[in-house]
């Protein structure tokens, strides 16, 4: 059974950080791309940042270019993603799913196959 589990949403203040975690189980990480997702109220979801460990190709979307980063831990198959300088816009509820996906469609929700639950992260002015 293929199971994500994410965690490390919480409140903070505008400039803040919080490093998310996403635990992966049932899948090789060598075989799918992880992808960070994240959905505000009222809006689409959208792809943050996505990985492919096994050719190390990541997708990002401008707005958190240079802020945020990702990374995976193989010994504990889990993927991380390091937000800095984090603004009031970053509130969302953050997602991680794994998909067999293609490069031009890291960033598509409709690609991924499997989804763990959300966190939910809220930033302050």
């Amino acid at each position: 059974e293929v199971q994500l589990q994410a965690s490390g949403g919480g409140l903070v203040q505008a400039g803040g950080s919080l490093r998310l975690s996403c635990i992966v189980s049932g899948l090789s990480l060598d075989e799918y791309v992880i992808g960070w997702f994240r959905e505000a109220p009222g809006k689409e979801r959208e792809g943050v940042l996505c990985l492919s460990r096994r050719d190390g190709t990541t997708s990002y979307t401008d707005s958190v270019k240079g802020r945020f980063t990702i990374s995976n831990d193989n010994a504990r198959n889990t993927v991380y993603l390091q937000m800095n300088s984090l603004k009031p816009e970053d509130t969302a509820v953050y997602y991680c799913a794994a998909g067999r996906v293609i490069l031009s469609s890291y960033r598509d929700y409709e690609a991924y196959n499997y989804w763990g639950q959300g966190t939910l992260v809220t930033v302050s002015s």
